[in-house]
């Protein structure tokens, strides 16, 4: 039997196809209505009066076919609704989203494919979620309430990905890795560096100091060349002094 989106027209074609419908008819047989009812609610069998009736919705193991009629966004008063264990298809309806007041959600069991609508994130009362066992794809929309719920809750969908599930979607952790691996790059390029400069700093010390500490010859020459080198500068700066000298006195004499 498929699921009608027009729930009253689904229902008398579900009537007219019981083998007492013309007996009904006919007088033959009398009929009277329970205003209760047996629903399944948050896993368990419970007995609801008719001034509930109206916010649950208990169609499971009833080998539903078709699609998942959009029109169940209208009921925005509803709180539970459970259509697993069927064969239902296509994609879940944007419009489930609307039912702010939903409090039990249970799809599973299905075959249901396409991604878990963004929408579902705006339930914020939704304490019970089944969407296992269903071809769903693509990434757990990002709520409190989808990731407060447990993985079982979307077990049997191999496509889905992110939290809860362990499973990470495409490109998630790669940037954390990305990081990682630089600040490991980082810091080797850091110590290598540092290693070095030090080792340079040894082997230019010891170079040119080494022999001048342990040759008396060497250190000797090394001591008359640094006394050479120091007169030599001290020559060119008295000479360079003398000539600023004499040329700033023979311009304040053309002033006079």
């Amino acid at each position: 039997m498929a699921l009608r989106s027009d729930l009253q027209s689904g229902y008398f074609d579900l009537l007219s196809n019981w083998p007492i419908s013309d007996a009904v008819e006919n007088g033959e047989i009398e009929v009277t209505y329970d205003s209760s009812a047996l629903l399944m609610w948050k896993g368990q069998e419970r007995i609801f009066n008719h001034d509930i009736l109206v916010k649950g919705i208990d169609l499971s193991s009833n080998k539903l076919t078709g699609k998942i009629p959009p029109e169940l966004g209208m009921l925005v008063e509803l709180i539970s609704l459970n259509l697993s264990r069927n064969q239902l298809n296509g994609e879940i309806p944007l419009e489930i989203g609307r039912l702010a007041s939903l409090d039990s959600l249970d799809l599973s069991k299905n075959h249901l494919f396409g991604p878990i609508p963004s929408s579902f994130a705006q339930i914020h009362r939704l304490a019970v979620l089944d969407l296992s066992y269903n071809n769903l794809f693509g990434k757990i929309p990002i709520g409190t309430q989808l990731q407060s719920f447990d993985s079982s809750s979307y077990k049997g969908n191999l496509g889905l990905c992110g939290e809860p599930l362990d499973i990470k979607c495409p490109g998630e952790g790669k940037p954390q890795e990305s990081v990682k691996f630089q600040e490991n790059i980082d810091t080797i390029l850091s110590r290598e560096f540092y290693w070095s400069m030090t080792f340079g700093f040894i082997i230019g010390f010891w170079g040119i100091f080494g022999p001048v500490l342990f040759n008396r010859s060497w250190r000797h020459a090394y001591f008359k060349f640094l006394n050479n080198a120091t007169d030599g500068i001290y020559v060119i700066v008295v000479l360079n002094v003398t000539k600023c000298n004499r040329r700033f006195r023979g311009y304040l004499e053309k002033l006079r």
